[in-house]
């Protein structure tokens, strides 16, 4: 079974893609989180903290713990739990060790911390991979079971997760992305002022991005702890900054909740790993027989009512010693109990991943909403200062000029900006609120999620309705003309081309629905992937199928982007608790998933400094030349244009006349009114009007002689000999004995089957 762990060995390169740091490190294994997995009745614990160094084969301690009942003698069963397998189980007789100096129990506290070296007789060093010192996010826990040996009963249960210090949610990942965010913002509210790049609509497609990375994990699923660990780096684009349970944020929230009819848990001030349902990683199945049991047993008694059992005249459950110390257990809340009935287990989906960053259940919505607020009074501060900054400036006389346009153009400009911020926070507010309403926490939360979610859907419908009824009425065309409409609401539809204005709705269509399937089927991971698995696929199809941008470049990007939400949603079906998927094949896939998404977020980083303009600093021969972007939307000169689509295809080279038809042109002006004359033959019925003309030409505006038109004509009959009628496209000119010309480059057709003469350039002008 070990080998199986060590499996994962093949894939420790591609974990190494996570770690913020490459530094050495002792490799070790220590506990992160002790929870009761049944009713202390003997033993009682506050502080449990073991560490295991493989260099030194030693195991540090710092353990603080009590035995209350008298005579009491006790086997120890030791489990240890490795990715659903377990390699260690063994159970000890305490009476064997120490000559019977724990057995019975002594009743008396012990603290203490210490370093004790393990004989090699033991041989724990061979039992423990060398992986599971370097894969992150270890899935492994360990179990302590005290059985009493005449009665066979469970005296204490405790269970310890173990880390090796690993993990892909680092705050070097998250201060990369936010980094990258300030950036891709800064770039477009610089080029909000010019709009001939694509950096301002790339500021929604990489936050959306971030956002949904988040609510992959938000999914009734059993995802593995390095794909959940993962999900968190992007929760602070979801409006879930990372908190504690003692911030001033969060204990304000408790407050409100508690004082409006809130009874939900509050967040656990020590990590969230310890509530986790057994079921799920990192714990991987249900525990031991004996510990299903003892949990059936206490099914209706949680740890706040242990002390209610001192009136009962059996002493079968708790000692009346045991309930005064599970009193001050209680109340110091250092180890939890967490069994089948708790109430405090954190189930998969919403619950677990917003406690994984500090943040109670009920807490979520709310500090969604203060996020928003925040954002929301920045982008007015913001927006005023700078009306306020044009208001001043535009009085003196040397700036009023330049910034009489802008003074004109300042709100549609604002109001464009509120537009993204509302498709910025569409995806969070609509998850979290409707999530809010399944709780039925706080009557007050509950009011302000209907009041958020109405103001943010009511000001994008508002927009869409407008422009599409702008659309209807007229042309889609009008949409890119009208400068007010475009300027105020083209965060909408200026991306895409006329033809395809509408290409956003389906987006928020998608959000909406993915939102509802979230926030209400929490209990059926089936249908919630499902639901994702169509809507990602019907939302990819629709780019194929209308191809929207304005250029190939935005739609292979955009297509890029939807492959990805596809094939991650595709692969999230092993996560189903029903198929009861190995949990090494999990972490593979989590970590595939991980990667992914890293790509696409490094894709996305790279179009940032395209947008950005950094692509000017590249020497000339590597930039395509401004020449070869064709006249048109000034979006399509954008940084993802790595091909265009003209609007009126011509020819890209020249194609020469032929040199058996082109003739030198006569030099007298009798000639050249004679040529006009014989653009329409009465004998073909031909013409040359509306041919393509040499750029230098000229007409004499002198008459000629009657003498000479009888000539020129009688020169250009097709009764002569010198003429002969012909099917050629070929455009036809004069012959003069005096002077000729090189050959034209350019080459037109004529509608007739004989060769015409026309005006050719006249050789008296320069």
């Amino acid at each position: 079974m070990i080998s199986r762990v060590a499996r994962l060995r093949h894939i420790a390169p591609l974990i190494l893609i996570f770690s913020s740091l490459a530094a050495a490190r002792d490799e070790s294994l220590f506990t992160s989180s002790v929870t009761y997995c049944s009713p202390p009745e003997t033993l009682l614990i506050q502080q449990f903290d073991i560490a295991y160094f493989a260099k030194n084969e030693s195991i540090w301690f710092n353990i603080s713990a009590a035995s209350v009942d008298p005579n009491v003698n006790v086997t120890a069963n030791v489990m240890l739990n490795v990715y659903g397998m377990h390699p260690v189980n063994f159970t000890i007789d305490l009476c064997s060790l120490f000559n019977g100096a724990l057995c019975p129990l002594p009743m008396y506290n012990f603290t203490g911390s210490d370093s004790i070296p393990l004989p090699s007789s033991l041989g724990v060093s061979g039992k423990i991979p060398s992986i599971a010192f370097q894969i992150p996010d270890l899935e492994a826990y360990a179990q302590l079971s005290l059985t009493e040996v005449s009665t066979g009963a469970l005296k204490a249960c405790v269970q310890a997760t173990l880390s090796n210090g690993w993990s892909v949610h680092q705050v070097a990942v998250e201060w990369a992305t936010g980094g990258l965010a300030l950036l891709a913002i800064l770039s477009a509210i610089f080029h909000s002022f010019a709009p001939d790049t694509l950096a301002p609509f790339r500021l929604f497609d990489l936050l959306y991005l971030y956002q949904w990375a988040a609510s992959t994990a938000l999914l009734d699923l059993n995802y593995s702890s390095v794909y959940r660990a993962f999900a968190t780096n992007f929760a602070w684009a979801m409006g879930l900054f990372s908190a504690s349970a003692t911030s001033s944020i969060q204990v304000s929230i408790n407050n409100m909740r508690h004082l409006t009819g809130g009874n939900m848990a509050d967040a656990t001030g020590d990590s969230a790993v310890a509530l986790v349902n057994r079921k799920l990683s990192p714990y991987n199945s249900m525990t031991s027989s004996a510990f299903i049991d003892t949990s059936n047993q206490y099914a209706a008694v949680g740890v706040e009512n242990l002390w209610a059992l001192t009136d009962m005249t059996s002493t079968n459950y708790v000692s009346a010693a045991s309930v005064a110390s599970v009193k001050e257990l209680s109340a110091a809340a250092d180890v939890q109990l967490v069994t089948q009935s708790s109430s405090n287990v954190l189930q998969a989906g919403v619950p677990i991943y917003v406690n994984s960053v500090g943040i109670a259940t009920a807490n979520a919505f709310m500090t969604v909403f203060l996020t928003f607020l925040i954002i929301a009074a920045i982008l007015l501060a913001v927006i005023s200062v700078g009306y306020c900054v044009l208001a001043v400036t535009s009085r003196h006389g040397r700036w009023k000029e330049h910034l009489a346009d802008w003074q004109y153009r300042y709100p549609s400009f604002s109001r464009a900006w509120l537009l993204r911020t509302c498709l910025i926070v569409f995806t969070p507010v609509t998850i979290f609120a409707l999530y809010q309403w399944t709780l039925k926490d706080s009557w007050l939360s509950i009011l302000i999620s209907v009041f958020l979610l109405v103001a943010v859907v009511g000001y994008l419908l508002y927009p869409v309705f407008l422009t599409i009824r702008l659309a209807l009425r007229s042309t889609p065309y009008a949409l890119y003309t009208q400068s007010d409409h475009l300027a105020s609401y083209g965060p909408l539809y200026a991306i895409y081309r006329s033809e395809r204005f509408y290409a956003t709705t389906p987006l928020i269509l998608a959000i909406f629905v993915k939102a509802l399937f979230t926030a209400f089927s929490q209990a059926n991971g089936e249908v919630q992937v499902v639901a994702m698995l169509i809507i990602e696929c019907a939302l990819l199809a629709s780019l194929l199928a209308l191809r929207p941008h304005k250029s190939r470049g935005a739609d292979v990007l955009a297509t890029y982007l939807a492959i990805t939400r596809v094939v991650c949603t595709g692969l999230m079906i092993g996560f189903l608790e029903s198929l009861n998927l190995g949990a090494i094949p999990r972490v593979v896939i989590g970590i595939v998933m991980a990667v992914i998404i890293s790509v696409a977020v490094i894709v996305m980083f790279v179009n940032t400094l395209v947008n950005l303009g950094l692509m000017r600093l590249l020497p000339a021969r590597y930039r395509r030349r401004r020449d070869d972007i064709p006249d048109g939307s000034v979006l399509e000169k954008g940084a993802d244009d790595t091909d265009w689509r003209p609007r009126n295809p011509t020819p890209q080279r020249n194609i020469p006349l032929d040199p058996d038809v082109n003739q030198p042109y006569p030099d007298s002006p009798s000639q050249t009114l004679t040529d006009r004359h014989s653009a329409y033959s009465e004998e073909s019925g031909s013409t040359t009007l509306g041919s393509l003309l040499p750029q230098r030409w000229s007409i004499q505006p002198s008459q000629p002689s009657t003498h000479s038109r009888s000539n020129s004509q009688s020169q250009y009959s097709p009764s002569q000999s010198n003429y002969s009628p012909s099917c050629s496209n070929h455009l036809s000119t004069a012959s003069s004995p005096r002077q000729s010309v090189p050959p034209s480059p350019l080459r037109t057709h004529s509608p007739s089957h004989s060769r015409q003469p026309t005006i050719d350039e006249h050789p008296s002008f320069p």
